[in-house]
Parts: structure tokens; C-alpha cells; sequence
């Protein structure tokens, strides 16, 4: 790396996991932080130094990246609270150059570095290579007129996909049409390619508004005459419309369908794989209607399902009796807006520690869901105290639950320990309650609903119930029993 370092003049290098169009789940060709370390996860940057290669990971991602990382590569985990920014910087020397590829970060990141000596490079040294996107372009949902008072630049793709009311499914994982939209008081002009834009954005003499959180700096570096904005977009799509509200109320309905489904399939067949498992399950999504899958399904079996995000889906372990598998999955329907959900399951009868804490999840999941709280971050916190320190070796390491729509992943709203999560729900706003313990040497549970905000409560998407045989009753408050009746008892 050090050959690398010294031909681009730079000391050190910031090698990102997104595409250039700045997604949030891109394809592994796209990745660059991939090709340098082996780690799939969809966040998560790496550092490229004179004498080491830096990986950072958060608690989502520990035990995977162990995983899946060249050996060479120094693996950075990063603990609740920890920003990643905060700790590439403490290695940078700030009289020392910081390479970073222009198409790949935000106009916002960039400025975060300002103290250091950066030189910015457009092409990726590492991966310089983008998937062509072959869109099929359908409508979703009507267009929505804005008249601006100042022309605005739209890089991010979900509020491209929001505007317009286009979607397109030729990508799993995606919705998004694959656009940067121009809007002023005369309409939308869209760019399906980058150069098409460029060449636009370097003739175009007026002033121009964006959002440093979601432009490239590539993109922003184009414009004459920038015009610092905060989208409002962002507010507008968290809160939907009582048509998405319908429509996710029937994407949801096929949704439990496919999951009945694969609990079904579990249930009734033996030496199966993860890899069999989410096979069927894809199987199952487009019988009962999905156009394609929101992510890539996770199913982990046993200690795979301690990694949050685990996505390998091996072949070689099988389903045993006792065995639990944690099954996260979703898929995009007609209307584009991404379904999200996770059980967890097992083979045959589970044994007490494995009641306890699929118990214990459940419980935190019926007061999150129950509570009066406004914002995320209280609900998050409310989470934490019941599941926190309470069975040993056992760690919640992520936030309770994250917006949905076009996305899988939205903000607002956000139920964590971050800025947004102190946003107040609106009725109408859609997100996940998905608490979780893990522990790497035995197992994980996480059991997630999709939800929308009604007369100031949370109210489920999901029908389908949970795991009988998983449920210690004897653990559950008399008040919690009643919240569970709610749900079928499977």
C-alpha cells in the first residue's frame, strides 16, 4: 500500500463502502472498502496508512468482520456511541495528506475534515468501477409538484424515487430509480448519468441549493453558485400519505404470508441450510407478489445469528434439531416501499437458555411497542433497561429500530442514541421495533416489527406471531401477557 500511498502523493487513504451514487447498500463490485479487506457489511470504511490497513466496524459487525478480513487488516470496533469520523481522525496526523475520492462522500464528511490537509481524488484508486443500471422506470405514486424559490440539485436517490413517484426493481435490494433530479419553478429535469450532469451543472450560471448531507463533494464542486439547504424532502417522505399507509398495510400482508411460509418449510423438512432456507424464502416473497427483495435475506443458525447483520447464508450448516435460526427479511411490492421484519425460529424443542432469552427480547419489544413515549430515543432507552446487563454474556449492540420506506433504512424518524432519534413521531411515520441479545459463543435473538405511528401509538404492520415454544410465560408480567394478545402464538 505503501507504492499506492506514494503515486497519489497523499500519506494516508480514506477507501469508502459506497457507490457513487452515494447508497446505501451497493453491490460488492462497487465496494471498494470490499476489495481492499473482504468485508461485506454494508457500513463500515477503511484507512489506508503507511504501515497498516484500518477496518472500522460497529457492534453490528464485530464478530463478522473477524470474519471475513484479510488478515492483515486491523479491525477497529467501535462501542455504542463511538463515531467513526472521531476515530480515523485520532490516527491521522494533521500535518500529513488525507486522499479522498470525491464521487464517494458527501459534500458534509469532506467539511468534518477541514482541519486536515486534504487532497481530494475523482477517481477511486482502489475500485473504480460503478454497476450500469438498465432502469425500468414504473409509477409508484403520483408526482409531487414543488415550486422552490431557488432552484435545487436532488443527489440522493430515495427522495429522486419520493418526487417523482417513480420506482425501479431491477436491482435487489432497490427500489430507487437511478436519477439526480434538477428542480425549479418550471419542473424536474432528471439526469440518468453522471456526465450528463456534469456537463450541466458546469453551464449552469445561477444559484443552485442543496444539502451537504447527501451531494458528493464531486458534485457540489461543480456548482458556480452552491446555496447551503437542509432538505425538507427527508421530513416530507417520513411522513406518509394514508395511500402508502394502505399500501404497506397490503405489502405486509404477502410479507407474513412468505414467512408463514418459511416456518412451514422449516418445520416439515430436515437437513436444511441456511442457504436452502433463503432460497425458499425468496421463493415464497415472489409467489405472494414481491417484485424483489428489500436486502439480502439473513438466515443464521446458532452462532451466526449472534452477528447482527450476518449475510454469508452458508451451505454447509445445517438446521438440527434444537437449533435456533434468526430469519431477517423483506421484500419490495408494487408500491416500492421496502418491507422489513425478523423471527426467530427453532427446530424441534429449544432448551431453557434459549426460552430465556427469546423471553427477554420479547419482553423488551412489548413495552417498546406499548409505551407512551414521543421520541425513539426514549423508546431506545427504554429498551436498553430491560434487556442491558440482565443475562450474562448476552449484549443488545445496536439501536431499537431505524425509519422504513423507499428504503429499507430511513432517518427520520430514528430510535437510537443518535441527533434524529430526539425527533418526536408523527402520525403516519413508519419504523421498526426491533430489540436483540447476542453472544457470540452461543447464539442470538432479535424479533422486529415494522410499524406506523396512529393517534400517538405504535401500531403493527406485521401480523404474523411469535414462537410458542420460545416463550417462557413465567418470565412475562401480567401486563405483558395481555399486550401479547395481540399477536397469534404460533
Amino acid at each position: 500500500m505503501n507504492k499506492l500511498l506514494k503515486e497519489l502523493q497523499i500519506d494516508y487513504l480514506l477507501v469508502c463502502s459506497t457507490n457513487e451514487y452515494l447508497t446505501e447498500y451497493s453491490t460488492l463490485s462497487e465496494n471498494a472498502r470490499y476489495t481492499l479487506t473482504g468485508f461485506s457489511g454494508s457500513t463500515g470504511d477503511a484507512l489506508i496508512t503507511k504501515d497498516c490497513v484500518y477496518l472500522f466496524v460497529d457492534g453490528r459487525y464485530h464478530t463478522q468482520a473477524e470474519k471475513e478480513v484479510k488478515t492483515e487488516i486491523k479491525i477497529v470496533k467501535l462501542k455504542v456511541g463511538q463515531k467513526q469520523d472521531d476515530e480515523i481522525k485520532k490516527i491521522i496526523e494533521p500535518d500529513k495528506v488525507l486522499g479522498i475520492v470525491s464521487k464517494k462522500i458527501t459534500q458534509a464528511r469532506l467539511e468534518s475534515f477541514g482541519n486536515y490537509k486534504i487532497k481530494l481524488i475523482d477517481n477511486d484508486p482502489i475500485n473504480n468501477y460503478t454497476e450500469p443500471h438498465n432502469a425500468v422506470k414504473t409509477t409508484a405514486f403520483k408526482e409531487i409538484k414543488i415550486q422552490p424559490k431557488i432552484p435545487f440539485l436532488v443527489t440522493n436517490l430515495e427522495e429522486v424515487s419520493y418526487l417523482t413517484g417513480l420506482r425501479d426493481f431491477s436491482q435487489n435490494g432497490s427500489s430507487k430509480i437511478w436519477a439526480k433530479l434538477f428542480v425549479d419553478k418550471n419542473g424536474y429535469k432528471c439526469f440518468d448519468d453522471n456526465d450528463s450532469l456534469e456537463k450541466f451543472l458546469k453551464n449552469y450560471d445561477g444559484e443552485i441549493a442543496v444539502d451537504k448531507s447527501s451531494i458528493s463533494a464531486f458534485d457540489y464542486s461543480l456548482i458556480k453558485y452552491p446555496v447551503d439547504s437542509v432538505s425538507k424532502i427527508k421530513k416530507m417522505k417520513s411522513v406518509k400519505t394514508e395511500e402508502e399507509i394502505f399500501a404497506y398495510q397490503k405489502a405486509f400482508e404477502n410479507t407474513d404470508k412468505a414467512v408463514y411460509a418459511i416456518r412451514d418449510y422449516i418445520e416439515n423438512n430436515n437437513n436444511l441450510s441456511e442457504y436452502d432456507i433463503a432460497t425458499q424464502l425468496e421463493k415464497e416473497f415472489k409467489k405472494y407478489g414481491a417484485k424483489s427483495l428489500s436486502f439480502k435475506s439473513i438466515v443464521a443458525i446458532n452462532k451466526n445469528s449472534a452477528m447482527a447483520h450476518y449475510s454469508n447464508n452458508s451451505k454447509e450448516i445445517i438446521l438440527n434439531n434444537g437449533d435456533l435460526v434468526l430469519i431477517d427479511c423483506g421484500a419490495y411490492y408494487e408500491s416500492g416501499l421496502a418491507t422489513d421484519i425478523t423471527r426467530v425460529f427453532v427446530k424441534g424443542n429449544p432448551n431453557e437458555l434459549q426460552k430465556k432469552v427469546y423471553t427477554t427480547v420479547l419482553k423488551a419489544f412489548l413495552n417498546a411497542y406499548n409505551s407512551n413515549l414521543t421520541t425513539g430515543y426514549s423508546l431506545d432507552k427504554l429498551a436498553h433497561s430491560i434487556l442491558d446487563n440482565k443475562i450474562d454474556g448476552f449484549t443488545f449492540s445496536h439501536g431499537l429500530g431505524h425509519g422504513i420506506g423507499i428504503n429499507v433504512h430511513e432517518a427520520p424518524p430514528a430510535l437510537n442514541q443518535s441527533k434524529p432519534s430526539h425527533c418526536k413521531f408523527k402520525d403516519n411515520m413508519t419504523y421498526t421495533i426491533e430489540p436483540g441479545l447476542y453472544n457470540p459463543e452461543f447464539f442470538g435473538i432479535r424479533l422486529e416489527n415494522s410499524c406506523y405511528r396512529k393517534n400517538g401509538k405504535s401500531k403493527s404492520f406485521v401480523k404474523i406471531g411469535y414462537e410458542g415454544k420460545l416463550i417462557d410465560f413465567s418470565l412475562l408480567s401480567k401486563q405483558e401477557k395481555t399486550w401479547l394478545k395481540e399477536f397469534e402464538i404460533l
